[in-house]
């Protein structure tokens, strides 16, 4: 890994840049696969499919006997971990229901604002090196309890045509409405135009490698949303002489394993703790299976050495990591000062993979520094809030004026009319009344 100490300021966006691919890069190939898919359907994603995953489908439907099959290939342990994941992520997710805000702005005049589940919504899996089914958890279990009518699930097959029976045990138990054998940009671009077999969503969720991370964004540019641009895994971790050596060097690899894309960071106030965190990712590191992925993902990586807590907090605010942990005897100065980054593990004993698997939060987060605008994904990426208001008669009487005065000042005649009608027809109305009481 590289090692870094006391950087300049002015040196800290060149050594904290991602190991990724710009937007312009990939586009071109983007844009091409989606104007494919948007003219010929399933023929263009047949044709992709062939091309990127080596493999001729009759159908990219899951069949219901496809599900069965898998459920018997998969241990019953498995089954029970999944199940208490589940059970978690469900506690966790439900807890953050809020109820209808209802204000009475000011007499007559009652405003509310409740939300509404998005209907349609379109899940992206990986399922190459990796199986994430785990990642189903993370999305169907908040989109159910959102109340999502139609969940659409896409996720590449194997050479064989399969998909990996952890992946469809899972979408089934989580009551996904149609699994399709489709990865990559013509997955995006199947869900965001619809096909003879693929639905057409109104909001694109889940994690990918850099094309499907571009094409979810240019999805947006056809009227489909997504639940923000998440790429390749990344992982910051800061340190002292608090921390455990072996415990920071294998959250880093739990990264760095991820793919060869991903970076992992540690950050710390400690010589000796970057020395000894270097030991043991090369020790950990040689028995991996998946070394040589974790080896190139840690060739991007910065081993950092900062003298001060302030200092390093503000470089870590700069990062904006979608995985921070926290392994600092002075942990609160972290805890409450940081702004930027997806998910946040505290002291020795908090493993990112705890957040990727069972603890109960999200593990959908935002990377490549978009920590600083994004949320993880969470009960209300599934919801819209819907504003809703009623104005009595008195309630018109008491803002009518105000409307028109700002309505006329903007130009915005007939914003003012449909005021001033109902001024004059309540003006009349009381003209009215006042003369029946006087005959």
């Amino acid at each position: 890994m590289n090692k870094i100490y006391n950087p300049n300021k002015d040196t800290w966006s060149e050594i904290l840049k991602r190991p990724t691919q710009s937007v312009a890069d990939i586009e071109e190939t983007v844009l091409n696969v989606f104007k494919e898919v948007d003219i010929e359907g399933d023929i263009a994603i047949d044709r992709y499919t062939q091309k990127f995953d080596k493999v001729t489908l009759d159908s990219v439907l899951v069949t219901a006997e496809e599900i069965q099959t898998a459920k018997s290939n998969i241990s019953q342990d498995l089954k029970n971990a999944i199940v208490l994941a589940k059970s978690n992520i469900e506690a966790f997710h439900t807890a953050q229901k809020t109820d209808k805000v209802s204000v009475t702005t000011t007499a007559g005049v009652k405003c509310w604002q409740e939300k509404r589940p998005i209907q349609k919504v379109g899940l992206y899996i990986p399922g190459g090196t990796a199986p994430l089914f785990s990642t189903i958890l993370m999305l169907t279990v908040p989109a159910n309890i959102a109340g999502c009518k139609e969940i659409v699930l896409c996720t590449p097959p194997n050479q064989e045509g399969e998909i990996h029976p952890a992946i469809l045990y899972t979408a089934d138990l989580c009551g996904v409405t149609k699994i399709c054998k489709v990865g990559g940009i013509q997955a995006i671009a199947g869900m965001t135009f619809g096909t003879e077999t693929i639905p057409q969503v109104y909001k694109i969720f889940g994690p990918g490698n850099q094309f499907v991370t571009v094409a979810k964004q240019l999805a947006t540019k056809f009227g489909v949303a997504i639940d923000m641009p998440a790429g390749p895994s990344e992982l910051l971790v800061v340190a002292d002489d608090t921390a455990n050596a072996s415990f920071v060097a294998s959250d880093l690899l739990s990264q760095a394993e991820h793919g060869k894309d991903s970076q992992v960071i540690l950050v710390s106030t400690s010589k000796k703790m970057i020395e000894d965190v270097e030991k043991e990712i090369i020790k950990q590191c040689s028995v991996l299976p998946r070394k040589e992925i974790a080896n190139e993902a840690i060739a991007n990586s910065k081993l950092i050495y900062i003298e001060s807590d302030q200092e390093a907090l503000e470089l870590i605010n700069e990062y904006g990591p979608e995985h921070f942990i926290v392994c600092m005897k002075n942990e609160d100065f972290y805890i409450d000062n940081i702004s930027n980054a997806g998910s946040v593990f505290i002291g020795n004993y908090t493993p990112e993979s705890a957040g990727d698997y069972a603890s109960g939060t999200n593990h959908t987060l935002p990377t490549n520094g978009y920590a600083k605008q994004y949320s993880g994904v969470n009960l209300d990426s599934f919801m819209k809030s819907m504003t809703f208001q009623k104005i009595s008669k008195q309630g018109i009487l008491n803002i009518g004026n105000a409307i028109e005065l700002m309505a006329d000042t903007e130009g915005l005649q007939a914003h003012k009319n449909a005021v001033t009608l109902r001024l004059e027809s309540l003006n009349l109305e009381g003209l009215l009344k006042k003369n029946k009481r006087n005959e």
